[in-house]
């Protein structure tokens, strides 16, 4: 018997191996739980009323009628007509399922908690391992099996899930890739490919990655660039216009669909515009309200009446125009407007608001956690500035570049959401970051 087969006998398996496997199945069971919670009816539950969208748009594409709704629909698409607002990779998904499964969002549900619930603490605990030891990879996965948020929202027919997924398998290949232990082989050559593949399902489930993208890819060559012994430049640069070159391609059909749809060039998805105008405009004034309520204007009456004939593209675009000149003719207003979003960003205590499940999920996940993120995330920074990773078991021998490329996705990541728009859910993905330390 070879050694790769006796390593899948359970009882030869590691104490840490037995301990990843039982938390991989908890964290399965959890979300399938989630799943059967919100069950086989789509419905605007706390934070998810984006998914009655995604499942009438996946109906519509099964049903031969593309991407375009059968009525007037939100934010401003008008009955029958091409819409580019969504991501076009979740609703694929969905219509897929539903192809092999009927419009059952049950097994959307089903199939979304199983993936997820496997690959997203499995994803945690390789960073975590890497970068931090495997103590703290296994506890990193631990807490992303039952964190409240996570458990949800694999239940919900949205992108939040996969889309932490991809950002996750991103990382994960991005440090790999600065690693000395990979070596100048085939693999190398094939971790590219599939970085390419990572962040462009990040971008296609939601087009903000594109704004992190650089900034992954750049730290990535300033790292192999640093340290020659690691890598070969020809590889570096061959890998990295095979990289690129592989996330042009996931956008590009898109890119031609939308200029075949609407005449004009749209890169992927027709939501910026939309998201800047509605977030930054003077209905706030210098504090930001996250979903205007009832007896407030509403976000279409908000639309000036002039640009409602446009097209969804056009219209997106017009609305990216006038959401910057809010900032250019008021720059104080929007630098208030934009600190006031620190408070929904990380609201971690119960608010009157919000339901009593929402308000125990973000306490008993984000509330529970944060202080203890906070701290291990000081922590980790001031021994790597002091240079003493070595006096902290877990970071000995620990890349400290690996925790810079962290530490850039938390930072700009925030930024990006409080300078544009923010909800709790936009925080999942630094969540996801966060956890590790």
């Amino acid at each position: 018997m070879s050694q790769g087969s006796i390593k899948l006998l359970p009882f030869l398996w590691t104490k840490a191996e037995k301990s990843l496997v039982g938390i991989l199945l908890l964290s399965a069971v959890l979300r399938l739980f989630s799943a059967f919670y919100q069950g086989n009816v789509v419905e605007a539950l706390p934070g998810t009323h984006d998914q009655i969208s995604y499942h009438t748009l996946a109906c519509r594409v099964v049903d031969g009628h593309g991407f375009s709704f059968e009525r007037d629909w939100w934010p401003a698409t008008k009955e029958g007509k091409p819409t580019a607002h969504w991501s076009y990779l979740y609703t694929l998904y969905l219509a897929q399922v539903y192809w092999l499964f009927g419009s059952s969002p049950l097994a959307a549900r089903l199939v979304q908690a199983i993936a997820v619930g496997l690959l997203h603490p499995w994803l945690s605990w390789r960073i975590g391992k890497r970068l931090m030891g495997g103590r703290a990879g296994l506890i990193a996965a631990l807490i992303t099996a039952v964190y409240g948020y996570f458990v949800y929202y694999a239940g919900a027919l949205m992108t939040e899930s996969f889309y932490v997924l991809a950002i996750l398998w991103s990382v994960d290949i991005a440090t790999r890739l600065a690693s000395p232990d990979l070596g100048v082989d085939r693999r190398q050559r094939a971790a590219w490919i599939l970085l390419g593949l990572a962040v462009g399902a990040a971008i296609l489930l939601r087009q903000v990655f594109l704004l992190f993208a650089p900034f992954l890819l750049g730290w990535l060559v300033c790292v192999l660039r640093g340290d020659p012994r690691r890598h070969d430049r020809r590889i570096m640069v061959s890998g990295l216009l095979t990289a690129c070159l592989v996330i042009m391609l996931t956008i590009l059909p898109w890119t031609i669909r939308n200029y075949l749809a609407f005449g004009r060039f749209v890169l992927l998805n027709t939501n910026a515009g939309f998201a800047f105008f509605w977030g930054n405009h003077p209905v706030h004034g210098t504090t930001f309200i996250p979903i205007l309520p009832d007896q407030a204007p509403s976000y279409g009456s908000l639309i000036p009446p002039g640009l409602k004939a446009l097209d969804e593209a056009s219209m997106d675009r017009e609305l990216l125009r006038q959401g910057i000149a809010f900032v250019r003719d008021d720059p104080w207003r929007y630098l208030l407007l934009s600190l006031s979003r620190m408070k929904e960003y990380f609201k971690f205590w119960p608010s009157p608001e919000s339901s009593l499940a929402s308000n125990v999920v973000r306490t008993l996940s984000f509330g529970l956690f944060f202080p203890f993120m906070i701290l291990g995330l000081a922590l980790v920074s001031l021994s790597l500035l002091l240079r003493r990773a070595n006096s902290i078991p877990d970071l000995r021998g620990s890349p400290g570049e690996g925790h810079l490329l962290l530490f850039l996705f938390i930072s700009t990541y925030t930024l990006i959401h409080l300078l544009t728009w923010t909800l709790i859910r936009y925080r999942l993905p630094v969540d996801s970051i966060l956890i590790l330390y």
